[in-house]
């Protein structure tokens, strides 16, 4: 497994989040993003499984990711590698 970095943002300081990342492995993306504070009413009304989480990040990371043909990733994944 290789991760690769494609975009950080450039506002964060000292090797901080949030970050981009591409997993050749499992073709998929990981996002390093800030824990959402205040929670339980800022995600009110949000449904989130146990396993899994949501971060947050600013617009301006947004606009430096990558197209997906960019991308490291040479095929799409089937239906039966998503999760």
């Amino acid at each position: 497994m290789a991760l690769h970095l494609l975009c950080k943002d450039p506002e964060s300081p000292n090797n901080g989040s949030p970050t981009l990342y591409y997993d050749d492995e499992t073709r998929s993306y990981l996002l390093q993003g800030w824990r959402v504070p205040n929670p339980a009413v800022r995600l009110a009304g949000i449904t989130i499984p146990e396993h899994e989480t949501i971060v947050e990040f600013p617009p301006r990371l947004l606009r430096l990711f990558p197209p997906v043909e960019a991308a490291p990733q040479t095929e799409a994944p089937s239906p039966a590698d998503e999760r």
